[in-house]
């Protein structure tokens, strides 16, 4: 994730005239003095709650984050506080993920992306390289959505960006750098913190500026991005023990770069007679990967970014990559190994630089922007339909790190910097998983997805393939005759 300007948080608070006492922010118009920033507002009237959205922001009083009517926002953690134990709560607020945890709380764990001195670094008892201020932190938070313990879980890393969730109840915190001995991911236990196996890098998955990972539940392969544009590749690490538990990943593996499948010869006379292309994985060298994927002739993208793989289908987005250079989101099926463009960012469907993806417990695909002009949450519907679900309104700040607990009913999200993680809720629709397939094949809105030629779509109905794929065929350079 591209790290944005910080503003100070103090100059942030002074610049928008409030205190961390008056931190109490709600969506209905009105800011509480009550000196208790545990407290959220209501809004008055209930919202649409429809598949097509929740409609129109209201603007917040705070000026954190605008919501939808009839939802709400408690700030649940603020860098520079306590955690429980007393160490400084760290700053620049990351990738995140939510897990069950006992008595129906919430467990999530949070990457913090620091780099060198810092005002609040991740201090850690049991670092990786105690030379440096990046890991990973811990929430308990409660059904009353508020915070019961919260703890460092990992530490000593560099530029700790994204990551992902596993199967098996653990995080995934990737370092997004290219410094010498790092650059690796790190399997991370919140309920064993800083524990021998959070220090240990997973070297076969390989060294390389990491972005986000998630995995196949089906089979146990992992996926990951790779943000260091302009030339990134789109990695799978097959790991050699596939019982997915808490420390499998470290008995190592292959790690593999996506390439488009490759015509022989004898195959050109049957260009016409329905041959497909999809993908196939190519071996590459775990220690100089972005190198070897290149001199093997793997898809390149821009920068990727965030992902989530669900119902068979893996998203994940390539922030600057397009005609206009404002993003695009992809899809893979990993069951037939094919690849496809699924919306592609221009100015004229104003939305820029797609970051985190995440499919909503409903079954929308949910954006999140890291723009210059625009950081909101932007939904995409099976139905073709979109909505705009949040904007924050920080000042050179990101959001990061977009989760849902484990029942579905609260999304927790990140503010960058100053570090805020906040927890929102209100009437989300139920629970629809089919729903969330049906979004892994539905086509995108018509004014989000690429252009289609007549001669792209004619090539497609002659390979056999959807003209998603055959467009994502030819934006990386492969012939459409």
């Amino acid at each position: 994730m591209e790290n944005k300007s910080s503003m100070d948080r103090r100059n942030f608070l002074k610049v928008s005239g409030i205190t961390t006492a008056t931190l109490a922010l709600g969506t209905t118009g009105i800011l509480s003095l009550n000196g208790n920033s545990n407290k959220a507002l209501a809004a008055s009237a209930p919202s649409k709650g429809s598949f097509g959205g929740y409609g129109p922001l209201v603007k917040d009083p705070g000026g954190v984050m605008n919501l939808p009517q009839g939802f709400q926002y408690r700030i649940i953690s603020e860098e520079g506080k306590n955690l429980s134990d007393g160490r400084p709560i760290p700053g620049m607020f990351d990738g995140m993920a939510a897990f069950p945890g006992k008595n129906n709380t919430t467990v999530l764990v949070r990457n913090h992306e620091l780099t060198g001195s810092t005002d609040n670094p991740v201090i850690g008892k049991n670092p990786y390289d105690k030379e440096n201020t990046g890991g990973t932190t811990a929430l308990i938070v409660g059904s009353d959505r508020k915070v019961h313990k919260e703890y460092v879980t990992s530490s000593g890393t560099i530029r700790n960006c994204a990551g992902g969730g596993t199967p098996w109840g653990t995080w995934i915190t990737c370092e997004e750098t290219l410094e010498t001995g790092h650059g690796y991911v790190f399997e991370v236990d919140p309920h064993d913190p800083e524990n021998n196996l959070s220090r240990t890098p997973i070297r076969e998955m390989g060294s390389f500026s990491h972005e986000a990972v998630d995995v196949d539940p089906a089979t146990g392969i992992v996926y990951l991005t790779e943000d260091d544009g302009p030339e990134s590749y789109f990695y799978r690490f097959v790991p050699n023990d596939r019982s997915q538990k808490i420390g499998s990943l470290h008995k190592g593996g292959t790690l593999q770069a996506a390439a488009f499948e490759e015509m022989s010869s004898n195959q050109m006379s049957d260009y016409y007679s329905g041959t497909k292309y999809g993908v196939v994985w190519k071996d590459v060298n775990p220690e100089k990967p972005t190198l070897d994927a290149r001199n093997k002739g793997c898809i390149r993208f821009s920068r990727l970014e965030g992902c989530h793989f669900v119902a068979g289908v893996f998203w994940f987005s390539d922030t600057d990559a397009g005609e206009k250079e404002l993003g695009r989101v992809y899809r893979y099926f990993p069951a037939t190994n094919t690849l496809e463009i699924f919306y592609e960012s221009t100015t004229s469907n104003d939305l820029e630089a797609p970051d985190n993806v995440t499919i909503t417990p409903w079954g929308d695909l949910w954006i999140v922007e890291d723009g210059d002009a625009s950081d909101r949450i932007v939904g995409l519907t099976p139905e073709g339909e979109t909505y705009i679900f949040a904007e924050n309104v920080l000042n050179n700040s990101e959001m990061a790190g977009p989760t849902f607990s484990p029942d579905g009913k609260t999304l927790f999200v990140n503010i960058q910097s100053p570090g805020l993680t906040l927890a929102i809720w209100g009437p989300f629709a139920r629970r629809n998983a089919g729903r969330g397939r049906m979004m892994g094949h539905a086509a995108p809105p018509e004014n989000y997805g690429p252009k289609i030629s007549d001669t792209l779509t004619s090539f497609a109905e002659v390979q056999g393939i959807s003209t998603l794929e055959a467009a994502a065929l030819q934006r990386h350079g492969m012939p459409i005759v």
